[in-house]
């Protein structure tokens, strides 16, 4: 039976070939994508056959190709890069649990190190660690605490690279309750620790009861399991939305929400979720997760568009078959960890191109239709994919652990959970279409291709409408590509204005009231980004974490547009605001004069156009002057650092405070990065900031990006796309980069 050819954009073609298909030793693509999809059907295919020896495996094999193939559902990551190979670790999420003894946090360790070398994401509650400064029988000394434990695991995941192609991602958590909270919601105010974790506070019903009331809380030290010191529930909550405002962490989470729905108390409390939320997770649990692309979902009728809901329904059944299969055909890093998957069989059927769906149906995103709309279609996959775990449990049996969870005594089931709304980052730009529930991250934007062109991406129902309608224009595409929205441009009529919306149109209201309308239907959780202008403020974050939770939200993840590259500016401005005052209306700043003699250092690094050599010196008034030396390169690159040096000069003898200027230097970047000392200098400019910033801490290593040994990493600090120079979007809680198909999960 000859093979559909998959109808793939340019962008999947580069994801698949740079990311997920095999390679020669020399770092090339030896499969095509038709024999991704058809190794990865084969491979799950096979698992029918452990419950029937006469199955028709090559039959299952092409309807699973086709599955994939049309680009109607796809497997998470892992399944993709690892089924039918050597590794055939096919999990994208895990939880390990974590006990207040050193044995456990080392244990630990070493099996995040192993998971992440196969290619999964953990998570983790740090709850039952006991609190800093507390008492340590065995030594007679006192505990570090949760946090400097974080920092050991985020070193551990530093040194390992997940399988050659996904870097280590981590979810920690820590319940609201524990003593140390106030330093965990901060611990990610400098940018550069703890960069392979998520953080997120674990809410209690209490709590949040204690926050609407004005109350104080009591704090409840997890090894005594003693009620301590009590908090103001307002002033932690304002600490939560303070940093959230700031750089969009930490998320909260609802535990005793999370643990209404858990099927199995009888095995455990969930306490952590994977690294983006969406998956809670006993001690020990994975998840195996997939995506129908709703995009697909529509017919076209005499009256117009309408959901083809017989296509999605079958499209659930097989996806639900095809993921019970992957439970059988994964290998497990940890023997604890197959028992429990196997035990509890869990899965997460998800969704991704809703806002495609929408603009199809001709439904703005930001109305109560769109909002129904998304109610109706996953109430809908939750019935149908319920039905196929009802079926699958005829044909399979009931999940082992069925007798002891809140099903036993009813309708045997074959999944303790069966939807969840992951991430897409990656897998929509495969399929062609919008993120998870997100609305659209941009109608046009610019993709570069190699020699320096760019081409512009129009979303094709926009264009074909523009057409239509005739105010297609290049000029306009080119026009829309520099903006984040189209609703100011009145060249376009205001129906289609009103139709693309992106994620900058939706207000926060909106996003949340989405994400709670497909958690009502959703077994697990829901990943989404709850987006806010720059101009947003902190009661506009703590409205709306309250609105979620009074929605019926599970947790919420926000981002404020540019607060995470704005977060080192405003710790230097703070830092520095009592060190000098500008000066009065129409008064003029004259530098010092330089002195006949100076003292100071020279410092050699390597930046992306060649060794460059940098000296600073001082007098009797601190930092004077910064000059700079290429090496053999020089040319237009040396004539720009020497500008550059030349300018911090003036302001440094003009009484500007050096820690301004590293800031305002710090995270420039150019096409040509280079690596120093395991870390990042991303110009001559930034070289020049970090050498500054080494110099004022007395020769400390200040030169590269502590934590960033991967270009990736730097996204934190700056929007641009390391491999295109494209702009990222911050969504699901990935960053992606429509343009070229980057894409990091973390």
């Amino acid at each position: 039976m000859p093979l559909m050819q998959p109808q793939l954009t340019d962008n999947a073609v580069t994801v698949l070939e740079r990311r997920y298909l095999k390679k020669d030793a020399d770092g090339n693509p030896v499969e095509t994508p038709e024999q991704l999809f058809w190794r990865v059907a084969v491979d799950i295919a096979t698992a029918d056959r452990a419950y029937d020896p006469g199955a028709e495996v090559e039959a299952v094999a092409h309807d699973f190709y086709g599955l994939m193939a049309s680009l109607d559902f796809l497997p998470n990551s892992p399944t993709l890069m690892n089924a039918g190979r050597d590794l055939q670790q096919l999990s994208a999420c895990f939880v390990l649990p974590i006990e207040d003894a050193m044995e456990s946090i080392f244990t630990a360790i070493k099996h995040t190190a192993l998971i992440h070398q196969s290619g999964g994401g953990t998570g983790f509650s740090f709850s039952r660690i006991r609190p800093k400064n507390d008492r340590v029988a065995s030594t007679g000394g006192i505990a570090s605490g949760p946090v400097s434990f974080m920092k050991v695991f985020n070193a551990a995941t530093e040194a390992v690279k997940q399988g050659g192609t996904r870097r280590g991602a981590n979810m920690a958590i820590l319940k609201v309750t524990h003593p140390d909270i106030q330093e965990f919601i901060t611990c990610k105010q400098d940018p550069t620790v703890l960069t392979n974790f998520n953080i997120s506070v674990g809410l209690t019903e209490d709590f949040m009861g204690a926050v609407e009331a004005g109350q104080d809380y009591q704090l409840i030290n997890p090894r005594t399991r003693q009620a301590g010191r009590t908090l103001s529930a307002r002033e932690v909550y304002d600490q939560i939305v303070d940093m959230g405002w700031r750089n969009g962490e930490p998320g909260i989470v609802f535990l005793d929400r999370i643990n209404r729905d858990n099927p199995t108390p009888a095995l455990g409390e969930i306490e952590s979720t994977n690294p983006c939320g969406e998956q809670p997770l006993l001690p020990y649990e994975s998840c195996n997760l997939g995506s129908i692309n709703l995009a697909h979902m529509v017919r076209e009728t005499a009256t117009g568009a309408e959901m083809d809901y017989q296509r999605l329904g079958d499209v659930v059944a097989r996806a639900v078959h095809f993921l019970d299969n992957v439970i059988d055909r994964n290998h497990y890093p940890l023997p604890e960890i197959k028992d429990m998957t196997r035990g509890n069989r869990k899965i997460g059927l998800g969704v991704m191109g809703f806002a495609d769906l929408l603009i199809r149906l001709g439904v703005p995103y930001n109305t109560e239709e769109g909002l129904a709309v998304g109610e109706q279609v996953m109430e809908f996959i939750h019935a149908k994919a319920r039905a196929a775990s009802v079926a699958l449990a005829r044909q399979r049996g009931a999940f082992p652990n069925f007798d002891r969870s809140i099903y036993a005594g009813g309708e045997p089931l074959r999944n303790a959970t069966i939807t969840t709304i992951a991430p897409t980052g990656t897998l929509s730009i495969i399929a062609g279409c919008a993120g998870g529930v997100e609305p659209l991250f941009a109608v046009v934007f610019t993709r570069n291709i190699l020699d320096g062109q760019r081409l512009l991406e129009v979303h094709p129902r926009f264009e074909a409408l523009a057409r239509e309608r005739g105010f297609y224009t290049e000029e306009l595409m080119e026009n829309i590509a520099q903006h984040k929205s189209i609703q100011e441009l009145g060249d376009i009529p205001e129906e289609v204005r009103r139709l693309f919306v992106t994620a900058y149109d939706v207000t926060p209201e909106w996003h949340a009231r989405m994400q709670a309308a497909f958690q009502q239907h959703t077994d697990n959780a829901v990943s989404k980004t709850v987006n806010f202008r720059q101009e947003a403020t902190p009661e506009d974050i703590r409205s709306v974490y309250m609105l979620a939770y009074r929605l019926g939200c599970k947790g919420v993840t926000v981002y404020r547009d540019g607060s995470r590259q704005e977060q080192v500016l405003t710790a230097g401005a703070q830092a520095t605001a009592s060190a000098a005052t500008g000066p009065a209306p129409g008064q003029h700043i004259t530098p010092r004069p330089r002195p006949p003699v100076t003292r100071g250092a020279t410092y050699k690094t390597k930046t992306g156009c060649g060794k460059l050599y940098i000296t600073i010196n001082q007098d009797e008034h601190g930092l004077c002057e910064v000059f700079t030396a290429m090496g053999k390169q020089g040319g237009c690159m040396a004539s720009q650092a020497e500008a550059v040096a030349r300018l911090i000069s003036l302001a440094l003898r003009s009484g500007v405070a050096p820690e301004s200027l590293v800031e305002e230097l710090k995270g420039i970047r150019c096409p040509s990065v280079a690596w120093e000392n395991g870390g990042t200098v991303l110009s001559c400019a930034d070289a020049i900031a970090k050498t500054v910033e080494r110099h004022l801490t007395g020769g400390a290593s200040a030169l590269v990006n502590h934590g960033h040994g991967d270009i990736s990493d730097l996204l934190g600090l700056c929007p641009q796309c390391p491999e295109c120079g494209g702009t990222v979007q911050i969504a699901e809680g990935c960053l992606v980069c429509r343009a070229c198909g980057y894409s990091k999960c973390p």
